[in-house]
This record gives C-alpha cells, sequence and structure tokens, in this order.
C-alpha cells in the first residue's frame, strides 16, 4: 500500500470572521476593529482571528465573540465559507464567517483591549479584505431568515413592548411596517407571552411588557 505522502500538498490556514449586530437609536450597527498590524494596518475590519490547531470552528468564533464583547451565552450562526484565493495577501486563507445578535445594553461596555467601534451598518467605512462583502451576506441572510425565524428577540431585552419590537423588524428591513397588521400578525403567531406589566412610553398611556416564547432558531 502507498504511503501517504501529506507535504505534497499545500496547507491553507482558517480563520473565523464575526459579524456583530446589535441595534442602538434605531439603527441597525455592526461592531469593528481598527487593525493595528499589516496587512491592512489602520483600516478597519471584523473582529476575527486564526482558528487554533485542534480547536473546533464554532468554539473559535465564540473565544473570539467573548473576546470582543464579554459576552458568551448568545444567538450565533454560522453564516458562509469565504475561499477566494486572493482574499488575503498574505497567504491562503479561508474563513468561516459567524453572525451574532446582541441587544445594545449587554455590549454597550464590553470590548477587548483593541481599538473598536460601532457603526451604522448603512454607513460605515470601506473595511480590509473581503469583509464588505460577508457584512453584505449577512444583513441579506437576517433580513431574508427574521421573517420566518424569531431572530428579532435576541435584539430585545428580556421583557419589551409591542413598538420596541416594531422598531427592531424596521431596522432590519430598512422599511416602515403598517403598525396594525405588525401587531395582528405578531400576537398571533405564539411568540409572544404577556407579562401583566407596563412601561411608560412618552406621553402616552403605559405600554403592556412581552416576553418571548423560546423557539428552535436554527430552523
Amino acid at each position: 500500500m502507498t504511503k501517504y505522502d501529506s507535504s505534497k500538498y499545500e496547507k491553507p490556514s482558517v480563520t473565523v470572521d464575526l459579524v456583530i449586530f446589535t441595534i442602538q437609536e434605531r439603527d441597525l450597527k455592526v461592531l469593528l476593529i481598527r487593525r493595528g498590524i499589516p496587512p491592512f494596518q489602520g483600516k478597519w475590519a471584523l473582529p476575527g482571528g486564526f482558528v487554533g490547531i485542534k480547536e473546533p470552528l464554532e468554539a473559535a468564533a465564540l473565544r473570539e465573540l467573548e473576546e470582543e464583547t464579554g459576552v458568551g451565552d448568545v444567538y450565533l450562526e454560522q453564516l458562509y465559507t469565504f475561499g477566494e484565493p486572493k482574499r488575503d495577501p498574505r497567504m491562503r486563507v479561508i474563513t468561516v464567517a459567524y453572525y451574532a445578535l446582541l441587544p445594545w445594553s449587554e455590549v454597550v461596555g464590553g470590548t477587548d483591549a483593541r481599538e473598536a467601534r460601532w457603526f451604522s451598518v448603512y454607513d460605515h467605512p470601506k473595511l480590509a479584505f473581503d469583509h464588505d462583502k460577508i457584512v453584505d451576506y449577512a444583513l441579506e441572510r437576517m433580513r431574508n431568515k427574521i421573517m420566518y425565524v424569531p431572530i428579532a428577540f435576541q435584539l430585545l431585552p428580556e421583557k419589551f413592548t409591542l413598538t420596541e419590537l416594531q422598531q427592531v423588524y424596521e431596522v432590519i428591513l430598512n422599511s416602515t411596517l403598517d403598525k396594525r397588521n405588525f401587531r395582528k400578525k405578531i400576537l398571533a403567531s405564539g411568540l409572544l407571552k404577556g407579562t401583566r406589566q407596563t412601561r411608560l412610553e412618552g406621553r402616552h398611556r403605559p405600554a403592556a411588557l412581552y416576553t418571548f416564547v423560546p423557539q428552535d432558531l436554527g430552523a
């Protein structure tokens, strides 16, 4: 039997890149870091890093997520694998992209020591590597998925009003929804549970607070 010689094959490197979304002031934000080393030194990029030789992909993604936000227990989904031969000028690098949805209240104070900043997903600087393409792909995936999987609740606090929930949908879809139709559909969906609590919203009468009924987000 011929012995297999693995040295005959080049070995690409593998990274994970994270598209971390949150909502603040009715705007969809994405977390970016400024690169401190070449290539693209000084440019903004998605947080991420190389996968350890014995490290599972999801473990690497969760590690990077916690390093960048201080949060570990969140909705994290594998997005796509990007492997164009020249996407990284250093070497052949294949990246597995993930995206996470975090409530603003949980991440406002949490980033690692590197320079990091939240940018509007609709107005951010040109990114290093092919990270613009990755962000656009993540936004498209989220817009498609929000219509049939209740991922929007990952961007809300535990208790929320129907107005707050509608605002999340509108920010992600970048469009205005009819208030009456939205409330009719969402209340009939079985996704919400009333809390018998209220919250004062401006000068209007107190608004009812709801919680999310857990579902399978991987559908």
